[in-house]
């Protein structure tokens, strides 16, 4: 079961991914949690990226699909995986793909947690994050007892940078440029599936494991 998320930036793509690993019992790997752990374990690949990364440069996508390859080869991807967060262009997907053939696998599932931009700008802007602790909340959704103060330390809570409504607009604008091509890309393929993620997570959980075969 080797599954790709796709999912604008505040879609709930990564909540779900997790949900889908501990379901089916298989690792779910981000590009992030691959750099982290190569530089930590001072592999080449892990130094060759260090070296990018440390001059504030993109890691090249020939290198990020040799890491994510070389990860793909250890014992918890037996089963499968999910893929969140990568690919996000249409150059990587076609990288990754071929990777993949030249070891006789290749994606079973590329699933979209489909978000209207105007819902998403709702949902980050009422985001708050505690300068304490670090604990996040809602205004809406996971509100705290005491409005403004974190519950856990009590310190107080602040709209962060990322999540605010001009911030997110242009990630989203990102977004649409380079990743919603991969939907498109995935169709033709006819591994694509669309998954509404307006609604409550644990519902968007049960269409995706309804696409998965329960």
């Amino acid at each position: 079961m080797k599954i790709i998320m796709l999912g604008a930036p505040g879609a709930g793509k990564g909540t779900q991914a997790k949900m889908i690993a501990a379901k089916y019992g298989v690792p779910h790997i981000s590009t992030g949690d691959i750099f982290r752990a190569n530089i930590k374990n001072g592999t080449e690949l892990g130094a060759k990226a260090k070296e990018y990364m440390d001059k504030g440069l993109l890691v090249p996508d020939e290198l990020v699909v040799d890491l994510v390859i070389d990860r793909f080869k250890e014992p918890d991807c037996q089963n499968g995986y999910v893929l969140d967060g990568f690919p996000r262009t249409i150059p990587q997907a076609e990288a990754l793909d071929k990777a993949l053939s030249a070891i006789g696998e290749s994606i079973d599932y590329a699933i979209n947690v489909e978000v209207p931009d105007e819902n998403i700008v709702r949902r980050m802007s009422g985001r708050r994050a505690c300068v304490g602790c670090g604990a996040t909340y809602h205004i809406v959704y996971n509100p705290t007892k005491v409005e403004g103060k974190c519950d856990t330390c009590g310190a107080d809570l602040i709209l962060r940078d990322d999540d605010k409504p001009e911030t997110v607009l242009n990630r989203l604008k990102v977004y649409h440029e380079q990743t919603q091509p991969l939907i498109n890309y995935y169709e033709k393929k006819g591994v694509m599936k669309e998954v509404d993620g307006t609604v409550d997570m644990n519902d968007v959980f049960a269409a995706i494991t309804k696409i998965l075969g329960e």
